[in-house]
């Protein structure tokens, strides 16, 4: 397996740094670690073991615990695992999806998995229809859905939203902020806020201003590791072209993707700075040792909770900060406020630049996707941008590979 974290490369040039050697890629994504099969299981395929529970014979929601305790692990379409979180719930979903079809949509009886039929997808979808479910949630329940009969063997039997009778509008997410939910645009200075949760716990703290510098989502502010993870140009496997800094920060983020972000600004070497004061070790993650992850997580969630720092409060996520991050990034590109913060219009070569560099900084390989955190570019006859992707398009085709 090909090691994706950067302080292991080139350990021969730097024998005076002390290493831990973990395991580099998260336990909760490689497939080998499964759950232990239950000892009856043993030496049965999936097909032999759903064999032995004949359709009418066996509960309905019996067979479903089945096919979650052999698959839920799984990812939907690539060779390896899904996190805690999606299992969880992916689980909820179809337990309440079967019971739905008879207490919702009029099934004298809840129908077997391995019988669920287009019927039953058409009546469910009817419902959240009515009840107008977000289309992010009805784009999730369907891939839900895409599993399970996927771990049945019968890829390709759920068909498009529109199949079931679903419009556009009602089904296709919209990617477009029309709104600036940056801390600063509730009034909150961030700086001052964040230095009161440093002297509330350190770790937190240190993970926020990570996040203010970096525009770093949660999870990857409390696994930052702030020696490791920060490295000279020359190591990052950017082309020269690109450079932006001496030194970067390697950050892992959705779906194993890897970035370099350059420290650039005073702000980002002083959220480092502090960061190497919390840690306990050279090796150390942001997160408090004597927590896990999930645990450092909470934690975050209930300094915020306790600073006012949430939606029903103040208005505001921890999410917010990195949109502020990433506004104020196109603002200084192009010297004009986003489309979000009420900018007028720029240069479309000055916007495309600028949409580039929030793109890369947020980790995301598409060129559309600043649009979700800044806004759309306003259209006045040209064509609009959304189906750019970084790996084609900007100043550079690379887009944070692993080190040469």
């Amino acid at each position: 397996m090909t090691d994706k974290n950067p302080s292991r490369q080139h350990q021969s040039q730097r024998p005076t740094v002390p290493r831990s050697k973990p395991n580099t890629a998260s336990p909760g994504r490689l497939v080998q670690h499964q759950p232990a099969r239950r000892q009856d299981w043993i030496n049965q395929s999936p097909q032999e073991i759903l064999a032995r529970r004949l359709p009418g014979k066996t509960e309905p929601l019996r067979v479903l615990e089945i096919l979650l305790e052999l698959f839920n692990t799984q990812h939907t379409a690539l060779n390896k695992t899904v996190s805690h979180k999606t299992r969880q719930e992916r689980a909820q979903f179809l337990r309440r999806f079967f019971r739905d079809l008879k207490a919702k949509a009029g099934f004298n009886t809840v129908p077997d998995p391995r019988n669920l039929g287009q019927r039953h997808i058409q009546a469910m979808a009817a419902i959240w229809q009515r009840e107008a479910l977000a289309p992010a949630t009805i784009q999730t329940y369907m891939s839900f859905l895409r599993g399970l009969t996927n771990w049945l063997g019968k890829a390709g039997f759920v068909h498009a939203p529109a199949h079931y009778g679903l419009t556009p509008q009602e089904y296709q997410r919209h990617e477009v902020a029309n709104s600036d939910k940056s801390w600063s645009a509730k009034g909150i200075d961030a700086t001052i806020v964040i230095a009161q949760i440093c002297d509330f716990d350190r770790y937190v703290g240190a993970s926020m201003r990570l996040m203010q510098a970096f525009g770093l989502r949660r999870k990857e502010s409390v696994q930052v590791r702030p020696f490791e993870h920060v490295q000279p140009f020359d190591r990052t496997g950017l082309p020269e072209q690109q450079k932006e800094s001496e030194n970067y920060l390697w950050i892992k983020g959705k779906g194993g993707r890897v970035r370099w972000i350059p420290i650039a600004s005073t702000m980002q070497q002083d959220a480092l700075a502090f960061a190497r004061t919390v840690v306990h070790s050279r090796a150390s993650p942001i997160g408090n040792p004597d927590r896990d992850l999930r645990g450092n997580l909470r934690r975050l969630d209930y300094a915020l909770a306790r600073f006012g720092l949430t939606r029903a409060a103040l208005g505001v996520t921890a999410h917010g900060l990195r949109h502020q991050a990433l506004n104020d990034t196109y603002e200084a590109q192009t010297g004009v406020p986003t489309p979000v913060r009420g900018g007028g219009r720029v240069e479309l070569a000055a916007d495309r630049a600028a949409r580039y560099k929030v793109s890369k900084l947020a980790g995301h390989a598409r060129l559309r996707a600043a649009g979700a955190y800044i806004g759309s570019r306003p259209r006045q006859g040209s064509k609009p941008d959304q189906a750019e992707n970084l790996n084609q398009q900007g100043p550079g085709t690379d887009t944070a590979r692993k080190p040469q």
